[in-house]
């Protein structure tokens, strides 16, 4: 029987919100053992001068615990 954890990630990039979420995936895995899966809760982005600056998400990234 597998045991698995759910946990809350926020990562930004200058770029878009693709590359925000491989962002927090890579740095998440480097982390974290047997990453399996993940779902955006939310998306956000920074604005100065009435440009976009910013782009950042919020994931919940699911992990199985090691035996």
């Amino acid at each position: 029987m597998s045991v698995a954890k759910v946990t809350e990630i926020t990562a930004s990039s200058t770029k878009s919100f693709e590359d925000a979420l491989q962002a927090g995936i890579k740095r998440a895995s480097k982390t974290l053992d047997n990453v399996t899966g993940a779902w955006i809760h939310d998306h956000e982005v920074s604005i100065q001068g009435g440009n976009i600056t910013e782009y950042k998400i919020r994931m919940k990234v699911t992990f199985i615990l090691n035996d």
